[in-house]
């Protein structure tokens, strides 16, 4: 602590955040650590110590100011081990008479063991000396402690079902969601996000005491204790215990921790995965609700299979198989579809302007085609057949859909010795205003944001083999 004060002092600009960080220290230093009384009690009283705008100390702010404080006591938990700081009001009596009043938006933790509360000050003026009453949001403190509590299960049970390889990499959690990553090298299957939300939900119906005890830190280790990434610890420790072992005896989830949690596990209520996605290498990402916000996400989960088993006209539970027949059938109307194209374009069709047979260009075999309605996709395979008509020149075909162009070229025969499909079909994209094409001497495609411009990439291409 010592070393980081001279620090932040050495740093000081005078202004901005370092300047305030300097300022955090020398306050802590005549003021002295703020005393947390929130692990049991949302409300209390405390004095303003200090009132800090823009890095620098002031004698008193009024309404419609913003205001960072500091109270010798508070019962609101100050942002860290990736539980967010608490919000609520503080009130307080003016000379007058009148009352003062403010919202808490957020408290940070500042030179180490300074709580700092942002304050907008919405009725009243208030200054260094004032006596407040200071009430921790509710809900909000209800649900972060539900969520809070839920992350210690979830690592558990992460190590129950994938391995004792999981630790805890980071988190994040406040009244909404919880935010949790952890040390794994791939996605988790559905399967074991089941097994996961089983094994945190069962211990969640144990709705049993959440214990909390004050241990030398070593010997909480050394009692198998785990300890969060990111949390900073003293001597002495938090160690909490939440649950019973599903199998076997002793505890669910034994670790350290200076949060606030629930007071039962059966407070979680419900916990349920929403998400799961990879964030680094090794490294993946859950986020999950509990609670009321739980049980909103899957009603509207609920909602909406409800309304596709209205729209299908049959009960949800065959939903699945309409929307799974639904999905074949578009899969095999795009392959007909596809197979009409192919078979339009091969016999001279789809609105080309160009001849349908080839034509010779500087001794060259042309055969070239503006095909309406077909995307680059379903260029290729009419490519390949169009091969077998011309075994020796080049094939040259413009996809014009919604829009926009794509051309392919393809070259056979002799004539990979004379010129390269991806030169030409540079230039027939080029024409029609894209960037450029890739492929091979024999085989190109590439791009155009204009379609209509169709034309002007046939002619390019002959221009180009008439050198």
């Amino acid at each position: 602590m010592a070393r980081q004060r001279e620090q932040a002092r050495e740093a000081w600009t005078g202004s901005g955040q370092v300047a305030a960080a300097g300022e955090w220290f020398a306050i802590r230093d005549r003021l002295g650590p703020t005393d947390f009384v929130g692990y049991d009690d949302g409300e209390g009283t405390g004095e303003v110590l200090a009132l800090v705008t823009d890095g620098r100390e002031v004698d008193g702010v009024k309404t419609g100011s913003k205001v960072q404080a500091v109270f010798d006591r508070t019962p609101f938990y100050a942002e860290s081990g990736g539980q967010a700081g608490d919000q609520g009001e503080i009130e307080w009596a003016m000379p007058d008479g009148s009352v003062g009043r403010a919202r808490v938006t957020d408290v940070q933790k500042q030179a180490g063991d300074l709580f700092v509360h942002d304050l907008e000050i919405t009725q009243g003026t208030l200054a260094p000396g004032a006596r407040v009453r200071l009430a921790v949001d509710p809900d909000r403190r209800a649900a972060t402690r539900a969520n809070h509590s839920a992350t210690h299960l979830l690592h558990a049970a992460l190590r129950n079902v994938l391995g004792a390889h999981v630790s805890q990499k980071g988190q994040m959690v406040d009244g909404e969601r919880i935010r949790f990553d952890f040390s794994h090298g791939a996605p988790i299957t559905p399967d074991e996000i089941d097994r996961i939300e089983a094994e945190v939900n069962a211990v969640v119906r144990q709705n049993l005491p959440a214990e909390t005890e004050l241990m030398d830190q070593k010997k909480a280790m050394a009692a198998g204790a785990m300890a969060l990434f990111g949390e900073k610890y003293g001597d002495t420790v938090r160690v909490l215990t939440l649950g019973e072992a599903l199998a076997g005896q002793g505890a669910y989830s034994v670790e350290l921790c200076g949060g606030t949690h629930v007071a039962r596990t059966g407070d979680i209520a419900l916990f349920k995965i929403v998400q799961e996605q990879g964030v680094a290498a090794g490294v993946r990402r859950i986020e999950a609700l509990t609670g009321e916000s739980a049980r909103r996400w899957l009603l509207d989960q609920a909602a909406v299979a409800k309304g596709l088993a209205d729209q299908f006209k049959v009960p949800v539970s065959e939903v699945p198989a309409r929307v799974a027949t639904l999905e074949a059938q578009r899969r095999q109307l795009e392959k007909d579809l596809a197979e009409t194209k192919r078979q339009l374009a091969m016999g001279g069709g789809g609105g080309g302007a160009a001849p349908a047979g080839p034509e010779e260009v500087n001794g060259v075999q042309v055969l070239a085609r503006v095909m309406e309605g077909v995307g680059g996709k379903d260029l290729r395979p009419i490519a390949e057949e169009f091969k077998k008509q011309l075994p020796d020149g080049v094939i040259l075909l413009v996809g014009v859909a919604e829009g926009k162009g794509t051309v392919t070229v393809a070259v056979t025969g002799s004539a990979q010795g004379k010129v390269s499909a991806v030169d030409l079909a540079r230039a027939a994209v080029t024409a029609m205003g894209g960037q450029g094409a890739g492929g091979r001497p024999d085989f190109a495609q590439g791009g155009a944001p204009d379609g209509a411009k169709a034309g002007e990439g046939l002619a390019a291409v002959k221009a180009a083999l008439e050198g």
